[in-house]
């Protein structure tokens, strides 16, 4: 998949810009605060309808403006798709495909896979295991069509079940039977959400391993590891055992929903004993895993977006990862930098396809 041209209109601080990208190394430079993570951030939305930095879609829309608008045009194996996505100010996002709006958001994702990789990766090893869950979901989905919708039925019935426990407790009341009701969708879809989590860090973990190694060339071993309630019980069971503690606590305590991802070296958590450098090649290795387990999954190739690469390696390094990445035929790749001559002298010498953009 290749993102041919790009157009953004009141998008963050972009009134209008418009760019086309070679399909090989795109980069944009300038000082910071000209918008260049912004511009990674539209393409990030071509890919999953949402924003990598969390905000939701109307924050998104340049201050003073009453929309946003972003239009691409997609090469794919044998024909060429335009993708619009409109956010107005008091209407609800609607997102395009060769002018036919999409039923579901779900149905759009994984059309056009793509990895981030940023500064704030650091998140994932420093956070709860929230932003593991995420990070891992949003992974999946870009590979399954089904996962999606399975994850946003479970959330919305454990929502459910948790209301009408707060319910009971503020009523103090209770009744057992009515909360049953939702083990049959909670034990449905939480089972099969478990089954293809479970798979998916089983077949990333090793891959993961193999790129730490090309690119720390550590003596270290690192591992990613599963950790579920469901590796112990059925959920069947966890929900029956733990109904009483559900009713003190006012929610329910077991689940896929408490899910989490170690992050290991050694055997011992990573945030715990690993430097900040083995922390850093650890971070891109998992990412680097993640396309590569998409592109084996989906037969696609996502796009690769660096973000402040440079802040994050040093010059070598970045030389190395780009040069890999071009090596393993990952696709198109978009950067940002703050000085142009750096990221000239990088990555002419790899590929002369590519393109420098200032901003």
């Amino acid at each position: 998949m290749i993102i041919k041209k790009l157009s953004l209109y009141n998008f963050k601080n972009h009134s209008e810009k418009k760019f086309e990208f070679s399909p090989q190394i795109n980069c944009f430079v300038g000082n910071n605060g000209v918008g260049k993570t912004n511009i990674l951030d539209a393409l990030h939305y071509l890919s999953v309808g949402k924003s990598f930095l969390g905000n939701t879609d109307v924050n998104n829309i340049k201050r003073e403006e009453d929309f946003f608008t972003l239009d691409a045009e997609i090469q794919n194996e044998d024909s060429e798709d335009i993708i619009r996505i409109t956010q107005p100010k008091e209407a609800k996002k609607v997102i395009k495909k060769n002018d036919k709006s999409y039923d579901r958001l779900a149905d759009h994702i994984g059309y056009l896979p793509s990895v981030m990789i940023s500064p704030y990766d650091s998140n994932l090893i420093s956070d709860s295991g929230e932003s593991r869950r995420k990070f891992l979901d949003s992974m999946i989905s870009q590979t399954d069509s089904e996962y999606l919708f399975d994850l946003i039925q479970y959330q919305k019935t454990i929502q459910q079940r948790n209301a009408l426990l707060k319910y009971f407790a503020k009523n103090r009341t209770w009744d057992k039977d009515s909360l049953e009701i939702y083990d049959d969708p909670i034990t449905r879809f939480g089972t099969k959400i478990f089954r293809k989590r479970k798979e998916f860090v089983e077949q990333l973990n090793p891959i993961v391993q193999n790129f730490y190694q090309i690119i720390s060339g550590g003596k270290e071993t690192v591992s990613v590891i599963y950790e579920s309630h469901l590796l112990e019980d059925s959920f069947e069971n966890l929900l029956k055992e733990n109904i009483e503690r559900d009713r003190m606590l006012t929610y329910t305590s077991k689940g896929i929903h408490k899910d989490d991802l170690l992050f290991e070296m050694d055997h011992v958590l990573i945030k715990k004993t690993g430097s900040q450098g083995q922390q850093k090649s650890f971070l891109i290795s998992l990412k680097l895993a993640q396309m590569s387990l998409v592109k084996e999954l989906t037969q696609k190739t996502p796009i690769l977006l660096l973000d402040d690469i440079f802040d994050k390696l040093d010059d070598i390094r970045v030389s190395q990862l780009i040069e890999l990445v071009n090596r393993e035929n990952f696709g198109q790749i978009f950067i940002t930098d703050t000085h142009r001559e750096r990221t000239e002298s990088v990555v002419k010498k790899i590929n002369e396809e590519s393109i420098i953009f200032e901003v």
